[in-house]
Protein backbone atom coordinates (compact mmCIF):
# COMPACT_ATOMS: atom_id res chain seq x y z
CA UNK A 1 0.00 0.00 0.00
CA UNK A 2 1.04 3.10 -1.11
CA UNK A 3 0.94 7.12 0.10
CA UNK A 4 2.04 10.06 -0.47
CA UNK A 5 3.26 11.21 3.15
CA UNK A 6 2.46 14.92 3.61
CA UNK A 7 4.13 17.19 5.55
CA UNK A 8 6.97 17.25 3.31
CA UNK A 9 7.63 13.41 4.25
CA UNK A 10 8.84 11.18 1.05
CA UNK A 11 6.50 8.46 -0.01
CA UNK A 12 5.30 5.47 1.66
CA UNK A 13 4.44 2.29 1.07
CA UNK A 14 4.31 -1.02 3.11
CA UNK A 15 3.46 -4.82 2.60
CA UNK A 16 2.79 -6.72 5.32
CA UNK A 17 2.36 -10.42 5.64
CA UNK A 18 4.85 -11.58 3.32
CA UNK A 19 7.31 -13.68 4.85
CA UNK A 20 5.96 -17.20 5.90
CA UNK A 21 8.24 -18.31 8.83
CA UNK A 22 8.05 -15.46 11.08
CA UNK A 23 4.99 -14.55 13.25
CA UNK A 24 4.84 -11.26 11.56
CA UNK A 25 6.48 -9.65 8.63
CA UNK A 26 6.16 -6.19 7.38
CA UNK A 27 8.56 -4.30 4.51
CA UNK A 28 8.54 -0.51 4.56
CA UNK A 29 9.37 2.17 2.15
CA UNK A 30 10.08 5.56 2.48
CA UNK A 31 11.36 7.41 -0.26
CA UNK A 32 14.50 5.27 -1.52
CA UNK A 33 15.25 3.81 2.02
CA UNK A 34 13.77 -0.18 2.65
CA UNK A 35 13.88 -2.02 5.75
CA UNK A 36 12.12 -5.59 5.97
CA UNK A 37 11.00 -6.76 9.50
CA UNK A 38 10.46 -10.14 10.64
CA UNK A 39 9.02 -10.90 14.06
CA UNK A 40 9.08 -14.37 15.65
CA UNK A 41 7.97 -15.50 19.45
CA UNK A 42 6.22 -15.28 21.87
CA UNK A 43 8.47 -18.19 21.50
CA UNK A 44 10.16 -20.52 24.39
CA UNK A 45 13.36 -18.78 26.09
CA UNK A 46 16.48 -20.36 26.59
CA UNK A 47 18.10 -20.10 30.28
CA UNK A 48 19.80 -16.80 31.23
CA UNK A 49 17.88 -14.52 29.03
CA UNK A 50 14.42 -15.81 30.62
CA UNK A 51 12.53 -12.61 32.75
CA UNK A 52 9.98 -14.24 35.03
CA UNK A 53 7.85 -11.00 34.80
CA UNK A 54 7.66 -10.42 31.24
CA UNK A 55 8.81 -11.61 27.52
CA UNK A 56 12.22 -10.38 26.52
CA UNK A 57 12.53 -8.73 23.56
CA UNK A 58 15.95 -8.98 21.33
CA UNK A 59 16.19 -6.80 18.19
CA UNK A 60 18.87 -7.69 15.55
CA UNK A 61 19.60 -4.53 13.11
CA UNK A 62 21.75 -6.72 9.48
CA UNK A 63 23.16 -3.53 7.25
CA UNK A 64 22.63 -3.96 3.99
CA UNK A 65 25.93 -5.20 2.81
CA UNK A 66 28.49 -7.06 5.40
CA UNK A 67 28.21 -7.64 9.39
CA UNK A 68 26.72 -5.62 12.15
CA UNK A 69 29.08 -2.55 13.59
CA UNK A 70 28.95 0.26 16.45
CA UNK A 71 25.81 1.84 14.62
CA UNK A 72 23.34 -0.82 14.24
CA UNK A 73 24.30 -1.57 17.65
CA UNK A 74 23.38 1.59 18.93
CA UNK A 75 20.04 1.39 16.85
CA UNK A 76 19.43 -1.41 17.94
CA UNK A 77 19.24 -0.23 21.57
CA UNK A 78 16.80 2.40 20.93
CA UNK A 79 14.60 0.07 18.89
CA UNK A 80 14.35 -2.10 21.55
CA UNK A 81 13.63 0.61 24.42
CA UNK A 82 10.91 2.13 21.59
CA UNK A 83 9.22 -1.63 21.75
CA UNK A 84 9.92 -2.59 25.14
CA UNK A 85 8.07 1.14 25.97
CA UNK A 86 4.62 -0.26 23.68
CA UNK A 87 4.55 -3.62 24.13
CA UNK A 88 2.67 -5.45 26.72
CA UNK A 89 5.27 -7.86 27.75
CA UNK A 90 3.47 -8.84 31.19
CA UNK A 91 1.50 -10.59 29.09
CA UNK A 92 4.22 -13.01 28.65
CA UNK A 93 6.42 -13.69 31.23
CA UNK A 94 9.22 -16.12 30.53
CA UNK A 95 9.24 -15.93 26.67
CA UNK A 96 11.30 -14.95 23.92
CA UNK A 97 10.23 -12.29 21.07
CA UNK A 98 12.85 -11.21 18.39
CA UNK A 99 13.03 -8.74 16.00
CA UNK A 100 15.00 -8.72 12.84
CA UNK A 101 14.99 -6.28 10.69
CA UNK A 102 17.14 -6.12 7.19
CA UNK A 103 17.96 -3.09 5.84
CA UNK A 104 17.34 -3.54 1.72
CA UNK A 105 18.09 0.21 0.92
CA UNK A 106 19.52 3.34 2.31
CA UNK A 107 18.37 6.44 1.08
CA UNK A 108 18.48 8.55 4.07
CA UNK A 109 16.46 8.71 7.06
CA UNK A 110 17.31 4.73 7.72
CA UNK A 111 16.70 4.85 11.50
CA UNK A 112 13.18 6.39 11.18
CA UNK A 113 12.22 3.58 8.49
CA UNK A 114 13.74 1.55 10.79
CA UNK A 115 11.17 2.45 13.58
CA UNK A 116 8.04 2.76 11.11
CA UNK A 117 9.02 -1.06 9.86
CA UNK A 118 9.47 -2.25 13.40
CA UNK A 119 5.82 -0.95 14.57
CA UNK A 120 4.06 -2.31 11.81
CA UNK A 121 5.79 -6.28 11.70
CA UNK A 122 4.30 -5.46 15.71
CA UNK A 123 1.13 -4.71 14.26
CA UNK A 124 1.21 -7.59 11.86
CA UNK A 125 2.31 -10.07 14.81
CA UNK A 126 -0.58 -9.28 16.60
CA UNK A 127 1.25 -8.45 19.56
CA UNK A 128 -0.62 -6.74 22.68
CA UNK A 129 0.65 -3.04 22.24
CA UNK A 130 0.01 -0.16 24.81
CA UNK A 131 0.01 2.56 22.00
CA UNK A 132 1.89 2.63 18.23
CA UNK A 133 4.70 4.68 17.41
CA UNK A 134 6.49 6.17 14.74
CA UNK A 135 9.92 7.56 13.63
CA UNK A 136 10.46 10.85 12.37
CA UNK A 137 14.06 12.32 11.10
CA UNK A 138 14.74 15.60 11.02
CA UNK A 139 18.09 17.38 9.06
CA UNK A 140 19.41 20.89 10.26
CA UNK A 141 20.37 23.03 7.08
CA UNK A 142 23.69 25.12 7.63
CA UNK A 143 21.57 28.08 7.10
CA UNK A 144 19.00 26.46 10.51
CA UNK A 145 15.96 25.38 8.24
CA UNK A 146 14.73 21.92 9.09
CA UNK A 147 13.83 19.63 6.25
CA UNK A 148 11.87 16.51 7.37
CA UNK A 149 12.89 12.99 6.50
CA UNK A 150 16.22 14.14 4.40
CA UNK A 151 17.60 11.89 1.88
CA UNK A 152 21.50 10.80 2.32
CA UNK A 153 22.36 13.88 0.57
CA UNK A 154 20.86 16.26 2.69
CA UNK A 155 22.04 14.39 5.69
CA UNK A 156 25.50 14.97 4.58
CA UNK A 157 24.87 18.62 4.45
CA UNK A 158 22.94 19.15 7.73
CA UNK A 159 24.50 20.39 10.69
CA UNK A 160 22.34 17.89 12.94
CA UNK A 161 20.78 15.39 11.83
CA UNK A 162 17.52 14.45 14.78
CA UNK A 163 15.70 11.21 14.80
CA UNK A 164 12.76 10.52 17.35
CA UNK A 165 10.53 7.62 17.97
CA UNK A 166 7.16 9.08 18.90
CA UNK A 167 4.08 7.37 20.33
CA UNK A 168 0.59 7.50 18.81
CA UNK A 169 -1.64 8.45 21.73
CA UNK A 170 -0.06 11.33 23.20
CA UNK A 171 2.81 11.95 20.23
CA UNK A 172 5.61 11.93 23.23
CA UNK A 173 8.85 11.26 22.82
CA UNK A 174 9.65 7.17 23.46
CA UNK A 175 13.28 7.79 22.34
CA UNK A 176 15.42 10.12 20.44
CA UNK A 177 19.13 10.02 18.39
CA UNK A 178 21.22 13.20 17.18
CA UNK A 179 24.17 13.19 15.55
CA UNK A 180 25.87 16.95 14.60
CA UNK A 181 25.73 20.39 16.96
CA UNK A 182 22.19 22.12 17.51
CA UNK A 183 20.63 24.28 20.23
CA UNK A 184 17.73 23.48 22.49
CA UNK A 185 15.93 26.03 20.93
CA UNK A 186 16.39 23.98 17.61
CA UNK A 187 16.09 20.60 18.60
CA UNK A 188 12.54 22.26 19.96
CA UNK A 189 11.77 23.25 16.24
CA UNK A 190 12.76 19.80 15.13
CA UNK A 191 10.64 18.24 17.65
CA UNK A 192 7.67 20.43 16.67
CA UNK A 193 8.12 19.50 13.43
CA UNK A 194 8.08 15.26 14.15
CA UNK A 195 5.01 15.83 15.76
CA UNK A 196 3.38 17.03 13.36
CA UNK A 197 4.65 14.59 10.47
CA UNK A 198 3.61 12.16 12.99
CA UNK A 199 -0.05 12.52 12.59
CA UNK A 200 0.50 11.14 8.80
CA UNK A 201 2.45 8.00 9.66
CA UNK A 202 -0.46 7.32 11.96
CA UNK A 203 -2.81 7.57 9.53
CA UNK A 204 -0.83 5.77 6.85
CA UNK A 205 -0.60 2.95 9.59
CA UNK A 206 -4.51 2.96 10.12
CA UNK A 207 -4.87 2.29 5.81
CA UNK A 208 -2.79 -0.01 5.95
CA UNK A 209 -4.23 -2.25 9.02
CA UNK A 210 -7.80 -1.39 7.56
CA UNK A 211 -6.75 -2.96 3.57
CA UNK A 212 -5.00 -5.78 5.34
CA UNK A 213 -8.30 -6.86 7.16
CA UNK A 214 -10.61 -5.54 4.06
CA UNK A 215 -8.23 -8.04 2.03
CA UNK A 216 -8.77 -11.12 4.65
Amino acid sequence: MAAGGGCSLRPFSCEQGLLSRPDGSAAFVQGATSVLAGLYGPAEVKGSRELPDRAALEVLLRPKVGLPGVTERSREQLLRGTCEAVVLGGLHPRSAITLVLQVLSDGGSLLSCCLNAACLVLLDSGLPLSALFCGVTCALGPDGTVVLDPTTRQEQDARAVLTFAIDSVERKVLAASSKGSCSAEEMQQCLAAAQRAAGAVFQFYRDCVRRKYSKS
